[in-house]
């Protein structure tokens, strides 16, 4: 199956991006004060619960991205330094695994067998499997001397994920969260909307 053009792609993304509408952002009463009613979900009805998440993913969306956005500004804030220096070792760490296990790297790895060993790939192997040893020490050497950075970085990436979705698990939803959700439904998608799409993740009907 031949690969969609990058023209078609940059279509496809232009029209999903048109078509996307923002969700309303939902009060602060509604969303964790006062008319807000919290509950542990039913740990043995995974689909209920489940529900339960994706349909106040989608209700909260904004809010969410609001709390995203103010957990990482009060995060980078208190730890500049240190957390940039994390993400830049994980970006290394990242773009080391990616070049040691894409798809060109063993290309060139099994042709250079096919052909019996061709001079000119074996050294191409030889200059790559250098350069991604030196950049796996190099990287390995980072990870060590800023392993607290590193871990903070992941912290704040999995701080405003974890709030989320305690907030969504236990947040229970009333009969406006429904009818919000129902009429949505039949709007244009939203971000949260597409990203579930995108992972193939969808709410039980839609009062429910």
């Amino acid at each position: 199956m031949s690969a969609p053009s990058t023209s078609s792609v940059g279509d496809a993304a232009a029209a999903l991006s048109g078509n996307l509408q923002l969700a309303p952002l939902r009060t602060l009463d509604d969303f964790v004060l006062g008319s807000a009613r919290f509950q542990l979900p039913n740990l043995k009805d995974f689909d209920k619960w489940g529900n339960r998440v994706v349909k106040n993913l989608l209700y909260y969306q904004t809010n969410y991205f609001l709390v995203f956005l103010a957990i990482y500004v009060i995060m980078i804030a208190c730890n500049p330094m240190k957390i940039i220096s994390g993400l830049i070792v994980q970006a290394l760490l990242i773009a080391i695994i990616w070049q040691f296990f894409s798809s060109k790297s063993k290309t060139n790895f099994i042709a250079s067998r096919l052909t019996g060993g061709n001079q000119i790939l074996a050294q191409q192997n030889a200059q790559q499997k250098w350069y991604v040893l030196a950049g796996a020490l190099l990287a390995s050497y980072l990870f060590l001397h800023m392993i607290s950075a590193v871990l903070l970085t992941t912290f704040t990436l999995l701080l405003p994920v974890s709030v989320t979705f305690i907030h969504a698990s236990l947040r229970l939803r009333n009969m406006k969260n429904k009818l919000a959700n129902t009429i949505e439904s039949f709007g244009p998608s939203t971000p949260m909307g597409s990203l579930l799409d995108a992972l193939n993740v969808r709410a039980e009907g839609v009062i429910n």
